[in-house]
């Protein structure tokens, strides 16, 4: 792709977050929603491989339902109230709509069917785009709503809690096992959004944090398969470290970070009498947990017994910049420590 319509496309997706994150009237964000995904369709088919094109076609179609729907339940909503303001939603049937609409952008369970096979044809750069950047405009319309009944957002994050770490079993393609991950992140923002919007912002941001880090990683070994994790310490031997601590991190062990957005979630649930709904939470992590090990395993214990002939890759200089993935990397494994600084900053 020439670089001139790379950066146009770029922008366009900045473009599009910045509009819906502006906006407080319904047909705007959906403007805002549009020009984001116009604007990654390219980028995703940009391999002109047959999985690529498939996944594009998938994703495009999955798009415009939701978009449709949105787009519906937010005419439906200003014809019953008389105003377009995001925040005004009264209705219970409007609001579920909205509510179902977005999940489906995103990719929450039940709604998830379509996300570990767009992921599959995606390349890491894209795919790493399609994980984060493009949840935040859906998230934002998501915490402006809020229901007065937390029901539907309890039963939406518990659902994709368990389905984003049940789909991970017997997985072989990374990519495929980065979806399911983030369905169960994804779950574990919703669940809590509810009851604490800031801890929920604060558990994206780590999200965001340690997907990045993951993501750098492999791309700077050109992994995607489990198999190959065996060779990245002839590629690039600190990644054979730093990559498990990022994977054990986004399974929620301490002292890593990705410990801390899920600690605080139970204690806030616990807090507010929801001790089953807590409990179900934190046994069905296990799920996610287990995947977790078993990369961190396939790249730190099956390692190959002797050396490779010829000069090992890390002995040439890198083509790419190590310095994002250095900060990123630092921030999801060493950030548990300054807990008590962030709860100070943010209206828990």
């Amino acid at each position: 792709m020439a670089p001139p319509i790379y950066s146009a496309l770029i922008i366009s997706l900045g473009l599009g977050t910045t509009m819906t994150f502006a906006s407080t009237h319904w047909y705007l964000a959906w403007m805002g929603i549009e020009i984001n995904t116009l604007a990654i369709i390219p980028l995703m088919a940009q391999n002109h491989i047959p999985r690529a094109i498939e996944a594009t076609t998938k994703y495009f179609f999955v798009q415009a339902t939701a978009s449709a729907t949105l787009l519906f339940a937010g005419i439906s909503n200003a014809f019953l109230t008389g105003q377009w303001d995001i925040t005004y939603t009264p209705y219970t049937l409007t609001s579920t709509l909205i509510t179902l609409a977005l999940a489906m952008k995103i990719g929450l369970a039940p709604l998830h069917s379509w996300m570990p096979e767009v992921m599959q044809g995606l390349n890491l750069l894209t795919g790493l785009i399609l994980s984060t950047w493009q949840k935040l405009a859906p998230l934002y319309l998501i915490y402006q709503i809020q229901p007065n009944n937390p029901n539907i957002f309890i039963a939406l994050g518990l659902l994709s809690i368990i389905i984003g770490g049940w789909g991970g079993f017997n997985q072989v393609q990374l990519r495929k096992i980065l979806a399911y991950s983030s369905i169960a992140h994804l779950g574990w923002m919703i669940l809590i959004l509810s009851f604490s919007p800031p801890l929920a912002l604060l558990t994206i941001i780590i999200y965001i944090l340690m997907t990045f880090s993951l993501f750098s990683s492999f791309m700077l070994t050109r992994t995607t398969h489990i198999n190959s994790l065996s060779t990245t310490w002839a590629k690039i031997p600190i990644l054979t470290v730093s990559t498990p601590l990022i994977l054990l991190s986004l399974g929620g062990l301490p002292p890593l970070t990705g410990f801390m957005p899920k600690w605080m979630i139970l204690q806030e649930l616990a807090k507010q009498s929801l001790c089953p709904l807590a409990t179900m939470a934190a046994l069905s992590s296990l799920f996610s947990l287990y995947f977790y090990l078993r990369l961190s395993y396939a790249m730190t214990l099956t390692m190959p017994p002797n050396n490779p002939a010829g000069t090992l890759p890390w002995r040439l200089n890198p083509r790419h910049n190590t310095l994002p993935l250095a900060l990123t990397t630092t921030s999801t494994i060493c950030l548990l420590p300054m807990t008590p600084a962030i709860m100070s900053l943010m209206p828990f």
